[in-house]
């Protein structure tokens, strides 16, 4: 009987031993197939949209662009994926050196004021032979509107309207022109829907040098990240 009692304790303690042993397994196998979260080093973290396959910047460098001769210009540097176009006596830009299209594109970019109180993005652009510049923020700061249109600029022709924009804020601009219409964008707001057949379009003498697409800011800094160019199909 003491033997049978013995016996009965340690098969008991086995088999107690035995469950603990497999769920020590079960929960390593657990473990070990549950997928560990994939944490992006701080250095790495950014709040900037990756770069696309049509991106006009890389982010790094100013590859395909040339600092604008204006004369008036301040500094023109690239930072931490931006293109900062600095507080210059005048217009601060850049231009596209490449081939550019003439009709059907959009082109979109992030932009932001950090000093001074004009505009801090404009964008001059063919249109099929003719050439236009979408100016934000100009004209003491809340202008938005394109230059020229029959020989009037931004604040005194039909495309001007008003908004205010603060500093230090980011604002996603979208420029499209196709064979009727220039369009451009604020933040998804829709700014400008100009008809411009049997308009003249023009640039002002200041910006001249811009051609075929520059970017550039009056007697103001601005920064520019995220620039892409595409061809859409135009479909409202």
């Amino acid at each position: 009987m003491r033997m049978s009692e013995t016996m009965k304790r340690f098969y008991q303690t086995q088999k107690i031993f035995l469950l603990i042993f497999m769920g020590i397994l079960l929960i390593t196998g657990c473990k070990q197939q549950k997928k560990p979260a994939e944490i992006k080093p701080e250095s790495m973290q950014t709040d900037s949209v990756p770069i696309s396959e049509n991106s006009l910047f890389d982010g790094k460098t100013l590859d395909g662009w040339a600092v604008t001769e204006y004369g008036t210009q301040g500094i023109v540097s690239v930072s931490e994926g931006k293109i900062v176009l600095n507080y210059g006596d005048g217009c601060t830009g850049i231009n596209w050196l490449g081939d550019f299209p003439k009709s059907d594109y959009e082109v979109t970019l992030e932009a932001r004021r950090t000093v001074g109180n004009d505009f801090f993005c404009g964008i001059t652009f063919p249109v099929n032979e003719q050439f236009c510049s979408l100016i934000v923020g100009g004209w003491g700061g809340p202008v938005v509107g394109l230059s020229c249109i029959d020989g009037e600029d931004a604040a005194h022709n039909i495309t001007k309207t008003l908004k205010k924009f603060e500093k230090n804020t980011w604002y996603k601009i979208r420029l499209r022109v196709d064979n009727k219409n220039i369009s451009a964008w604020i933040d998804e707001e829709k700014l400008v829907d100009f008809a411009y057949n049997g308009h003249k379009l023009s640039l002002r003498a200041e910006v001249g040098l811009s051609k075929p697409f520059g970017l550039f800011t009056w007697e103001t800094t601005g920064e520019i990240r995220n620039l892409a160019l595409k061809n859409p199909a135009i479909n409202e």
